[in-house]
């Protein structure tokens, strides 16, 4: 592969991973919308940003990122790609940017009904999870928390997807303590997170089991 076929194929991955960006940015805004508790890696700004206006929910989830950024790099210790870090860190600013953005688009969407607000949620999982998968596919780069959860993936033999899903439990439990403790109530966590603690993790499996199909089918 020459140097223009290079240059235009991490083009092309680039903007695979910021379609991805978008992606997730609204299935976390859907979530959010919803009011049944935001998608779990949101969960912990979400709450946070309801008890503090210091900074808006993008800026409490660019704060999160830079600390899955740090655990990333005590992880990882020698082997940490410190050029993948400065990539995470431009693009972990632009997802908070890009969620608040999502999150006025949607804005007028009416949520008056619990059955209308369970089906914001469950489209929200199924909007995170394929952003994530399709972040995944770009194979150039990825948020801190995903990166992270990679990091320790790897480190420790375990299964990505398994990964995810444990710190996904692990946001829940911390912003179900926030809102506890400083708002006397689950406001920014309620079964909505639960269901998408499980959920997400599951879909991106369902997503690359359904790739892995369609290819075999080509090849046949």
């Amino acid at each position: 592969m020459n140097k223009t076929q290079k240059y235009k194929d991490i083009t092309k991955r680039y903007i695979l991973f910021l379609i991805g960006l978008f992606i997730a940015s609204m299935g976390v805004a859907f979530s959010t919308k919803a009011g049944l508790g935001t998608s779990p890696v949101a969960s912990v700004p979400y709450s946070v940003s309801l008890v503090s206006r210091v900074f808006t929910f993008g800026g409490w989830l660019n704060l999160l990122s830079v600390i899955q950024i740090a655990i990333q790099v005590m992880v990882l210790k020698g082997k940490c790609d410190y050029v993948e870090i400065f990539i995470q860190t431009v693009l972990a600013f632009i997802y908070g940017y890009l969620t608040n953005f999502s999150c006025y688009l949607i804005r007028n969407l009416s949520a008056d009904i619990y059955i209308i607000r369970f089906a914001y949620m469950l489209a929200g999982c199924f909007i995170l999870a394929l952003g994530i998968w399709i972040q995944l596919k770009g194979n150039v780069a990825m948020l801190p928390g995903e990166a992270m959860n990679r990091a320790i993936s790897k480190v420790s033999g375990k299964r990505y997807e398994n990964i995810k899903i444990f710190f996904d439990v692990f946001y829940i439990a911390i912003s179900a303590v926030i809102c506890l403790i400083f708002l006397g109530k689950l406001q920014g966590v309620r079964e909505g997170s639960i269901i998408a603690a499980i959920l997400v993790g599951n879909i991106i499996k369902l997503y690359e089991t359904m790739l892995k199909k369609i290819k075999a089918k080509r090849k046949n």
